[in-house]
Parts: C-alpha cells; sequence; structure tokens
C-alpha cells in the first residue's frame, strides 16, 4: 500500500514538468483512492508516514504543488487565472486552519467539562448535540480532499482548476462556519461551578447509598463491568463513580446512574455523594486514594476476581475498612499471606454475578473446549498465563484431536499489555482458528480435516459484549490458567484443567494454587490433555467440595449474602 501511495508522486510529478495532462489526470485520481483506502487496509500506516515527516499534510500539499507545475507548464505562471489558482490552493489551507481551530475548541470545552454523566438528567446543561463526524474531526481530514477540485481540474487546464480552488475554498468555508453554533452553544459548559451544581442536584434528589469507585485502563473494564448487573439488584440505590473520561462507553448498558469526575479536587469536594455510605472498590490503583479521603465513607474492597492470584491477597487491600471475598478459600489466602489484612476484616459474600452460569453443557454431538488464558501479569512474579509456552500447542492439540472437539478461545482482555510476546502468541492462535474454518469452507463437504464433523464452527472470542459466562454456557471443558475464571468455573460443576506453565511438582502446585485441586494439570509436555479430553470425569465430588470452598454455601444464595453484607455496614454506621 505504502509502494503504491508512493508510485503516484514521481509519475504525477514527470506527467506536470513533461506535461502529460491526461496522465496527470488519471494518476491524480489513483492516488486520491490509493490514499482514501490506506488507512483503512493498513492501519498503522499514517502513523509511520508521521514519523518520517511524510504526513498527511504534507502529501497533499505536495500534489497541489505537482498541478501548479502543470499549469504553469500549459498555460504560464503569467497568467492571471495561474494567479487565481495560487490563491485558491492556499485559502483552501487557511479554511481548513479555521475548521481545526474550531474543532480542537469544541472539543477542548467538552474535555475540560468538570464531570460528565450516564443516566443522570442533565438536561439543565443544556449539552449541544455533537456535529456530524466529518465537521467535528480536528484534524480536518476531509477538508484536505476538496482539492481534488483543482488537483484533477488542473488536466482539463487553467480555467477548471482555478474554479475548482474556489469552489474547494467555499466549501471549506462553510465546513468551518457550519461549527460556529456547536461552539457557541457549548461555551456555557466551560463554567465548571454552574455544571457542577446542576449535575449535583441531580445527585443529591438521586440520594445514592452506594458508590461503585473505578479507575483504570480502558482494557481493565472488565473488572467494574462485571459488579453492574449486581448493583442494579441490590436494595440500596447505587451510583458508579469513573475517573477516566470516556470509560463509560467501555461498560456495558446500564440503569445504574454513572459519574466521571477526572479532578480529584472535584471529587473530593463533590457534596453530593454525601448521603453515601459504603463504597465499593473493584482492583488497587492508585486514584482510589482520592476517594479514601472522603470521611464518612466505609471502604469494602470487592476486587474483580476471586483467584490464586497474587492479586487476590495484595498488601495494599490493607487500607480498606473491609475485604469482601467469594467463600473461606478467600479468608484463607489472607490468613496465609499475612499481609496486614485481619481476619475481622474479611466477610464472605459469595460470587452473585455466577447465578447466570448453568451446569448443563450445549448439548451438542461433539464436546466444546474453552480455552480461555490469562494475561501476562504486571512483572513476572505474576506471571501465570500459558499463552506464551503453552497457548498454540493447547490450540493445536486440540484441533487436530480426534474424535472431533470444537474451540472457542476467549483470551484475557489485558493480553499483550505488558508482553508483546503474549500479542503474537494470540494472532498465532487466531490465524491457527482461522485457517481451520477457512479450510473447511472451501473444503465444504467433507470437512477439510479426515474425521472432522463438518458441523463444528471453532470461535474466537475478543468483543466486549461477549461475556465470558456465556462461554462457560457453551462449552463442556475448561482449559485456563491460575485466575478467577477457574474459581468462577466451578459454579458450572463442568471438568476443567488448569495449566501449569513452571512446570512445578503436582503436590507444590496444589499447596500453593489451592483452585486446581479438583481439576486436571496440564504440564508444559501437555501429558494431562489426553486425560481430560478422553478419561473418565473421577473428580466431581472433589469440585462439588472445592466450589464450596471458594464460592461459599448455595444457601442462602450469594445476592442474598451480599445484600445482608451491606446492611450489616449500614446497620454499623
Amino acid at each position: 500500500m505504502i509502494a503504491a501511495l508512493f508510485c503516484c508522486y514521481p509519475v504525477l510529478l514527470v506527467s506536470a514538468l513533461w506535461p502529460a495532462p491526461a496522465v496527470f489526470g488519471a494518476v491524480a485520481v489513483l492516488s486520491y483512492a490509493v490514499e482514501y483506502a490506506a488507512p483503512h487496509l493498513a492501519r498503522p500506516l499514517p502513523e509511520l508516514l508521521g514519523k518520517v515527516h511524510l504526513g498527511i499534510t504534507v502529501r497533499f500539499a505536495a500534489r497541489e504543488t505537482m498541478a501548479l507545475l502543470l499549469v504553469a507548464r500549459t498555460a504560464g505562471p503569467e497568467s492571471w487565472w495561474f494567479v487565481g489558482l495560487a490563491a485558491g490552493m492556499f485559502a483552501i489551507h487557511v479554511a481548513r486552519a479555521g475548521h481545526t481551530g474550531l474543532a480542537m475548541r469544541l472539543r477542548q470545552m467538552l474535555s475540560k467539562m468538570p464531570v460528565t454523566t450516564r443516566n443522570i438528567d442533565v438536561s439543565a446543561l443544556r449539552i449541544p448535540r455533537m456535529p456530524p463526524r466529518h465537521l467535528r474531526d480536528a484534524r480536518s481530514v476531509p477538508f484536505l480532499y476538496l482539492d481534488a477540485l483543482p488537483v484533477v481540474g488542473a488536466a482539463a487546464g487553467v480555467v477548471p482548476a482555478a474554479l475548482g480552488a474556489g469552489l474547494a475554498f467555499l466549501l471549506g468555508s462553510a465546513g468551518a462556519l457550519a461549527l460556529i453554533p456547536y461552539v457557541r452553544r457549548a461555551t456555557p459548559l466551560t463554567d465548571a461551578a454552574r455544571v457542577l451544581e446542576v449535575v449535583g442536584r441531580q445527585v443529591e434528589d438521586y440520594r445514592p447509598e452506594v458508590i461503585l469507585y473505578f479507575s483504570g485502563a480502558t482494557a481493565a473494564a472488565y473488572q467494574a463491568r462485571m459488579w453492574l448487573p449486581v448493583l442494579e439488584r441490590i436494595d440500596r440505590r447505587a451510583v458508579v463513580v469513573l475517573r477516566e473520561r470516556g470509560m463509560a462507553t467501555h461498560l456495558e448498558s446500564t440503569t445504574l446512574p454513572m459519574l466521571c469526575i477526572p479532578s480529584s479536587a472535584d471529587l473530593m469536594s463533590f457534596r453530593a455523594l454525601s448521603s453515601a455510605k459504603l463504597c465499593l472498590y473493584v482492583a488497587n490503583v492508585g486514584r482510589n486514594v482520592h476517594m479514601l479521603r472522603i470521611p464518612g465513607l466505609r471502604s469494602v474492597f470487592l476486587n474483580h476476581g476471586d483467584s490464586d492470584k497474587e492479586a487476590s491477597f495484595n498488601p495494599f487491600s490493607r487500607v480498606y475498612d473491609e475485604v469482601w471475598v467469594a467463600g473461606p478459600a478467600g479468608r484463607d489466602r489472607y490468613r496465609r499471606a499475612r499481609v496486614g489484612v485481619r481476619d475481622e476484616c474479611v466477610h464472605e459474600v459469595g460470587r452473585p454475578q455466577l447465578e447466570g452460569i448453568s451446569t448443563a453443557g450445549p448439548g451438542l454431538p461433539y464436546r466444546t473446549v474453552l480455552y480461555a488464558p490469562t494475561w501476562e501479569g504486571w512483572n513476572d512474579d505474576l506471571f501465570h498465563t500459558s499463552l506464551l509456552t503453552m497457548g498454540p500447542r493447547i490450540v493445536r492439540a486440540l484441533l487436530d484431536h480426534r474424535p472431533a472437539v470444537r474451540v472457542i478461545y476467549k483470551p484475557h482482555p489485558l493480553t499483550g499489555h505488558r508482553d508483546k510476546r503474549a500479542t503474537r502468541a494470540h494472532r498465532k492462535i487466531v490465524a491457527m482458528i482461522e485457517a481451520r474454518e477457512l479450510a473447511k469452507s472451501k473444503a465444504r463437504h467433507p470437512s477439510s480435516a479426515p474425521g472432522e464433523t463438518s458441523e463444528i464452527r471453532h470461535l474466537v472470542v475478543t468483543d466486549q459484549e461477549s461475556h465470558l459466562y456465556d462461554c462457560f454456557n457453551e462449552c463442556d471443558l475448561l482449559i485456563s490458567d491460575i485466575s478467577s475464571v477457574v474459581s468462577d468455573f466451578l459454579a458450572s460443576d463442568k471438568p476443567y484443567a488448569v495449566t501449569n506453565v513452571a512446570g512445578l511438582p503436582e503436590r507444590a502446585f496444589l499447596e500453593r494454587y489451592p483452585s486446581a485441586e479438583a481439576g486436571v494439570l496440564l504440564g508444559p509436555d501437555l501429558a494431562g490433555l489426553a486425560n481430560l479430553l478422553d478419561g473418565e470425569d473421577t473428580l466431581a465430588r472433589a469440585r462439588a467440595k472445592l466450589k464450596s470452598h471458594l464460592l461459599g454455601p448455595e444457601y442462602p444464595d450469594a445476592l442474598t449474602r451480599f445484600n445482608a453484607a451491606i446492611e450489616r455496614v449500614f446497620a454499623s454506621t
């Protein structure tokens, strides 16, 4: 794509100097087509060209310069039409600069709002509708393409080129002027005190009692997302407080009111939250300290998963008033770790979000295996992922297994966040599955792989809409790493395997990671895979016992216990 783009420019230059207007016109049209398609077909291309000082503005200016050369060679630079063309070319960029300034101003005004909301009535702010996408693009890329009128027109002569430049300037100016009303309507939103007052009144009327607080990267939005349906069902009024702009768009649809307050000063002085008595935290991040400093709020660490990972007994947890875990196993982790969390501060509340997990399989004529590896962790001490060393081999073995099994591959949302080798392994797995599907579609009937059922459709799940628990309901077996995936999967009563990435002795591994006790241990040589796929299920009783230890008793149900924990806090404040 880069070669096609840059091959156009020497041809344009030669055809302008020759001169060969017909060739120039044809190649100019081709260059615009390649310019438009390149970012869609090769996404890193714009960034790459910008790094070598060949950004989009430079490329368009070079094409305009060649059009001026063509007109100078055909009509002569003494023509007043040529002067008009040159002025028009310059004016096009003036109009674009004006639009860019207005678009940036609009973006800055909206991005400086001290608080943004969702599911809260802020009609009193009269927040304007956003302009069409091509108008709000601060890079003003669509305006650059207006120069196609004079550039292509140059192939027909100086008069069409000059008239094209004039028309392009008028269109560009109209686009810039169209932004002015949007900017004017957004100006009142720069009054921070008024915005906070209007939002504060609405929150005060709602009188929130429980706060779910979240801060983090957008890729970690799943950590808060999993708790939203639970908080919709509790007996107290809940509100979600976010810190990063745009985070709300990465959370699934919910009826809960949401506030995004980026400034720590605005958050700590936002009195509308004073009716709340309990704040729930789902991740240990630095910006938690801003909410922790607000007096009168009982702080509780929920975590986003209950597992044998070190994150489930992080020493930072001692800053909270309480730590809520799913079952006795969570309490045991803090006892063993001795990280300063007192036993009386740990409370077992279950995992209410697991209620939708079915104990029945998908009911297909073949078995479905879910491979759901964890990510690479923040440092090597937290490195539990099988993706790098075992992942492709696991998937290859599953794809080649006879009798055939269906493979569902769901990587962790943070895969590749720290180690790009994980990204490469992920892409390799995706390529393997896509290649198998492509081969089957070409062969149609029978399947491309001997003995494989043609109806089997392997699946890669990376979108946010497809929940991990939906994958649980679509599978018969699980292969995963040390993570909360294993603990949550026990709610399904189905067999599972846990990867032993470091190749630890079995006894040492199970002592360190008790959640693997009721599963098949999968070492680096994949020796346990045959037992999982072909052996008898002899661990059903062990899974039932471990399920109670990890997730707590079945009765009363988890939501009832979660609600009871909330009421206990309110009774004590």
